[in-house]
């Protein structure tokens, strides 16, 4: 372990810290520009932040220690994974094997888990519809995130997002097999719903159909501000999962030098930029679908993965 490969390990992790904002603010701008509208900016997520640390901290009389230590375990979750998936090289660094992608994926589920359990701490009537919603959804989307990282596995013959990476940019033919199809085309089901970009979230707290923002409603200042950052930075790791893992391998640094990090880091925010418009395509061109409706299309995710199993064991 070299001080040069802590520092890329450094790097991988201030990339999402600094850059998760910037992520959010342009699929922020992309959805104003469909709508004919003009929209704050894409450095306003940056702005509302620097707002959230400045308050105070209000918390509700009803609420316990979960409520407190919720967000600082989510946000520590989402500094945990850039360690664990190739971000700007595409090798392995410190710390890169203390899991694979199954295990990034339970550090994911915990953040999210621990939003929940605050949501119902709090006592509050929307908290609580927030949480049930949260769970109601889970409960299709977790064994959907199982049977693509199973596919995943059987396709690569390993766990390891390294690995993975390596396969599809030397093998086009692995990359262009129907199996490696049917992943991408189910885990970007999954990236709409774990993004709250489904055509039946809501992104504001004032629609019926709220989840996400629901669970956070009686949450305030500097608790506010790392539960918003920490759901961009979930943003912005399965956006990066999705892009150099399974839909753009390409681009990574080989050697882990200054100008292939930087290289690395604008091919990145190119392919996000391409993802972007595809999820601000769905979730603005489909009409909003009844909340009932939700499983309709994790079903149809659900089916993609079994599909690329099924096509990985009959070769």
């Amino acid at each position: 372990m070299s001080g040069r490969e802590l520092l890329l390990q450094a790097a991988q992790i201030v990339s999402v810290l600094i850059f998760a904002p910037l992520l959010q603010g342009i699929i922020l701008q992309f959805e104003e520009r469909v709508q004919r509208a003009q929209g704050p900016g894409i450095f306003q997520p940056y702005r509302d932040l620097r707002k959230l640390f400045s308050k105070e901290i209000v918390v509700p009389e009803s609420s316990s220690w979960i409520f407190w230590l919720a967000p600082v375990i989510a946000f520590t979750c989402m500094l945990t994974v850039p360690m664990l998936i190739p971000v700007l090289t595409d090798f392995p660094l410190p710390y890169s094997d203390m899991a694979d992608i199954l295990g990034g994926g339970l550090i994911l589920t915990l953040g999210s888990f621990m939003i929940t359990l605050a949501g119902l701490d709090s006592g509050s009537a929307y908290g609580g519809i927030g949480s049930s919603r949260a769970v109601m959804l889970s409960i299709l989307a977790e064994p959907t995130l199982i049977l693509v990282f199973v596919g995943i596995t059987l396709l690569a013959k390993a766990m390891i997002p390294f690995v993975v990476n390596h396969l599809l940019v030397e093998n086009p033919a692995v990359y262009w097999s129907p199996a490696h199809l049917f992943l991408i085309a189910a885990f970007f089901v999954l990236l709409l719903v774990e993004t709250d970009r489904m055509p039946i979230h809501s992104s504001t707290h004032i629609e019926v159909y709220m989840i996400d923002e629901a669970r956070i409603l009686e949450y305030s200042g500097p608790l506010l501000g790392l539960l918003k950052w920490a759901s961009m930075m979930k943003q912005f790791i399965l956006y990066t999962i999705f892009c150099n893992v399974l839909f753009l391998p390409w681009g990574l640094s080989a050697k882990g030098e200054t100008a292939g990090i930087l290289g690395s880091l604008g091919a990145l925010i190119v392919k996000f930029i391409v993802v972007a418009i595809a999820v601000v395509f769905v979730e603005t061109a489909q009409s909003r679908l009844r909340f009932y409706r939700y499983q309709e299309p994790l079903a149809a995710s659900f089916l993609l993965a079994v599909l690329s199993i099924i096509s990985t064991q009959l070769g």
